[in-house]
């Protein structure tokens, strides 16, 4: 999405031709996290099936969403501010990976794309939207 005069284009035809096949896979940036309802909608536009890396794209119409826990993230970090705060050097602090994952999956978007969810897909999802 290109900024520019006062108006937000999309580029949806150099993104997405007429005769693209395949399916879209969104990395997070602040961009995206901002424009996920017209990132959705797009995606929804050319008939893509469309993966996320976070919940919120899939509450706003996005097919499905695998990545990190966000309030997992956030009490990680609560508990390194309290370390710090009590008198621990940040250096002192290990780096930590996310743990827990995600996988959110929106059934109705999957209906409106004509796609067919495996049961054993659901059933390992942490929310599904219906």
């Amino acid at each position: 999405m290109r900024r520019g005069g006062g108006r937000t284009s999309t580029g949806s035809s150099r993104i997405c031709p007429r005769r693209a096949r395949g399916a879209l896979v969104v990395w997070p940036t602040p961009l995206f996290s901002l424009e996920r309802r017209r990132l959705a909608d797009l995606a929804a536009e050319h008939r893509l099936p469309a993966v996320f890396f976070s919940r919120n794209f899939v509450e706003a119409g996005g097919l499905m969403s695998y990545g990190p826990s966000l309030p997992d993230l956030n009490r990680r970090a609560a508990i390194y501010v309290g370390k710090i705060l009590k008198g621990t050097k940040p250096s002192d602090l290990p780096v930590e990976q996310p743990t827990k994952f995600e996988l959110v999956i929106n059934l109705k978007t999957a209906k409106a794309l004509g796609i067919a969810v495996p049961t054993s897909l659901l059933a390992r999802a942490d929310e599904v939207i219906e």
